[in-house]
């Protein structure tokens, strides 16, 4: 399967684009998923380059500290106030750019990364000290939502997903029956534990407040041990189960396509095998010749 970048790799391309090429003027505006919207503009001079983001979810991050996060990550970079319409605004100096341009590129096109990872960040914090902390839900798309906690023992991370067809419920049960699977397997027992319920939530958010009820939702739990974040490996814990929702959906669309140009494929193939079938129709001329022949 298709692992998907943490990064958004359009912002990426036109950084590089702006970063490496002459200073010009732009207004590029870029699209993301779930709802992101990215603005890259020149609104000042050519060669301050303005780099905005807008989240759906922004001010419940903010609650869980998106602001400190952004604040560690990009320092001198981040501007006191939002460009008009959107949630965090990046200025970079094309004039002043560090030695190292990939990496200040790569760091960039992560924003939507770094502002969702706060409640992770502080949900991982909380387990290392051995404390429980309250759910903390990241509406990100409508009618859907991230919900995370931590406990003495573990962090558990629940998705509520949205099934728009009744086919995608049936590829989103085989999928999840996988993740299942595979952790009986010797060499990925250790993979975080994968649970899957529709309809009803887990038992984590039984008498939460706001939960649909509705036959085409679905809830997917993640159950985080300290081995999956402990260290180093945290960077990189959060960036996948971001992606999580995306990931899943994408392998669902992806799987509907493959099969129906399958089903093309065959039914084409049937269709040659009948034509071929036919039965030639008969020559008049032939058909009179052999009626006199027998007279």
């Amino acid at each position: 399967m298709i692992l998907l970048e943490p990064g958004s790799k359009i912002l990426e391309e036109c950084l590089k684009e702006r970063i490496y090429g002459e200073p010009e003027k732009c207004l590029i505006v870029l699209a993301d998923f779930d709802g992101v919207r990215y603005k890259i503009s020149t609104p000042i001079s050519k060669t301050q380059l303005l780099i905005s983001i807008q989240i759906k979810c922004y001010p419940e991050l903010v609650a869980y500290g998106a602001q400190s996060v952004l604040e560690r990550i990009y320092g001198g970079l981040l501007q006191p106030q939002p460009e008009q319409g959107f949630d965090v605004s990046l200025v970079v100096d094309l004039e002043r750019l560090p030695e190292d341009k990939e990496s200040l590129i790569k760091n960039l096109a992560l924003l939507k990364r770094n502002v969702m990872a706060a409640p992770f960040e502080v949900a991982f914090a909380t387990q290392q000290q051995g404390k429980e902390s309250s759910m903390m839900a990241v509406h990100y798309r409508d009618n859907e939502a991230i919900y995370i906690r931590a406990m003495a023992d573990r962090v558990t991370v629940i998705f509520s997903t949205q099934f728009k067809d009744e086919t995608d419920k049936i590829y989103g049960k085989v999928f999840l029956q996988e993740f299942v699977d595979a952790r009986r397997q010797p060499s990925i027992q250790n993979a975080p534990q994968v649970l899957y319920t529709n309809r009803e939530p887990p038992l984590e958010l039984r008498n939460y407040p706001g939960l649909r009820d509705s036959d085409d939702i679905g809830y997917v739990t993640f159950v985080l041990f300290p081995r999956h974040f402990q260290g180093n490996n945290a960077f990189d814990c959060i960036s996948r189960i971001q992606l999580f929702r995306d990931y899943f959906h994408f392998h669902i669309k992806a799987s509907k396509a493959y099969m129906h140009s399958r089903m093309r494929a065959r039914v084409d193939s049937f269709l040659k095998i009948l034509n071929r079938a036919k039965p030639e129709k008969p020559d008049p001329k032939k058909v009179s010749n052999v009626i006199a022949a027998r007279r």
